[in-house]
């Protein structure tokens, strides 16, 4: 049972490795500048799609402000977007849709040059020089008329908007009316702005904090250094994952982690308890359904926002994935337990066991920056020494800076 004092260094301990995660702003500022000037090329006067309000907007983890360094440097990163259509041609299939914005594309001769050929089953990826290290995968859609106005509103609302208005239709290949329909109906639906909103409010922990995605969905997004415990609890079970599986295609993937993290998170704090109750909580929210595709029931992570899709439907036709999640889950559990046992010891054990799981250099750098927190706040006189433990935090005796003359 870890004291209040130990609970409080832990956490600041986490939230260095949260920030030591995190892409740099340098990574940041590349990629907005990178898809803000797709975006500008598609809706330029002239493109025969300007007409249809061509807008690019981030999602997944880099909207959720949940993105971390990949392992190794030489990695990229994985930027989700979307490209937003309104009021298109009503004979336009899901085909004709995608190829209209590859080609538009393509006659841009630097974009052209950066095109993955062939194209994905729903997005164009665009690969940026090696120097760089990202790639932006762009997701063709269609949305309601108005939608920058509808999406700006609902994420300044500071209630519980309805985001089935936020819902998009995409395009994928593997749909078997990908060629013949036009009927939007038809079309796959996703909704990752109302996933968005609906994250915003697991993340909040009082009223006053509904900052968190307002900026952060424009189309040049503000760069966050601080953030709330739910997002570092994401990142670092993240990091966990990666450190675990490495290059696995059947590890278990983020909308899940992150999903079934959101839904245990109980508005805790401080890092630590967050994240020892998300991993506690997790399964618990992992239903079974009934499924007429495969007559028999299955493993559910239903969407927050649109109950009707599983988040796992691939555990079915890959059960590693189902297995391999399972075994994380158990993993991470045993791995953070063994962490905590080493607090209240030295730091360097402490830095050590987190070195294990989290990966040396990462871990280095995360007890680096966090000395040297603690040494300014020594030197400003915010250090102090609980009484009887020798814990360093923010409660006790008021350490003294050195002043290294014997005085």
């Amino acid at each position: 049972m870890l004291t209040l004092e130990q609970k409080n260094q832990f956490s600041e301990i986490l939230e260095e490795l949260g920030k030591t995660l995190d892409i740099t702003k340098d990574q940041y500022d590349a990629a907005v500048r990178s898809y803000k000037y797709v975006g500008e090329w598609l809706s330029q006067e002239g493109s025969p799609l300007a007409t249809y309000s061509p807008e690019i907007l981030p999602q997944g983890s880099f909207l959720l402000q949940t993105m971390i360094k990949p392992i190794h440097e030489d990695d990229e990163l994985d930027i989700d977007l979307v490209c937003k259509l309104e009021k298109i041609q009503a004979t336009w299939t899901q085909f004709e849709l995608k190829q209209l914005i590859g080609d538009r594309l393509k006659a841009n001769g630097m974009l052209n040059k950066l095109l993955i050929i062939p194209d994905g089953r729903r997005c164009w990826t665009l690969q940026y020089a090696e120097s760089a290290k990202f790639h932006l995968d762009v997701l063709p859609s269609v949305v309601a008329t108005g939608y920058r106005t509808i999406l700006e509103k609902a994420f300044s609302n500071t209630g519980a908007p309805d985001t089935d208005i936020l819902g998009i239709r995409i395009t994928d290949r593997n749909t078997q009316n990908y060629r013949t329909s036009s009927n939007l109906h038809d079309w796959l639906k996703s909704n990752p702005f109302g996933y968005a909103i609906w994250f915003q409010d697991r993340c909040k922990i009082s009223t006053q904090e509904v900052r968190m995605m307002s900026e952060a969905i424009q189309p040049v997004p503000k760069y966050q250094t601080d953030k709330l415990p739910l997002q570092r609890v994401v990142q670092i079970l993240k990091r966990h994952r990666d450190m675990m599986f490495k290059g696995d295609v059947h590890k278990p993937i983020s909308i899940i982690i992150t999903t079934l993290a959101s839904k245990a998170y109980n508005k805790e704090t401080d890092i630590i308890t967050a994240l020892m109750n998300v991993v506690t909580g997790m399964a618990s929210h992992i239903e079974e359904r009934w499924s007429n595709d495969h007559g028999k029931r299955i493993k559910w992570i239903s969407n927050p926002v649109h109950e009707q899709e599983n988040f796992a439907d691939k555990w079915v036709e890959y059960p590693e994935r189902q297995s391999n999640f399972y075994l994380w889950l158990t993993e991470v559990k045993n791995d953070l337990t063994r962490i905590i046992d080493q607090q209240g010891k030295t730091l360097q054990i402490l830095n050590e066991s987190m070195a294990k799981t989290f990966g040396k250099d990462v871990v280095t750098k995360t007890f680096s920056n966090y000395a040297e927190n603690q040494l300014k706040k020594r030197e400003s006189g915010a250090l102090k020494m609980a009484a009887g433990t020798g814990m360093l935090g923010s409660v006790g005796t008021t350490v003294k800076p050195h002043n290294f003359h014997g005085k």
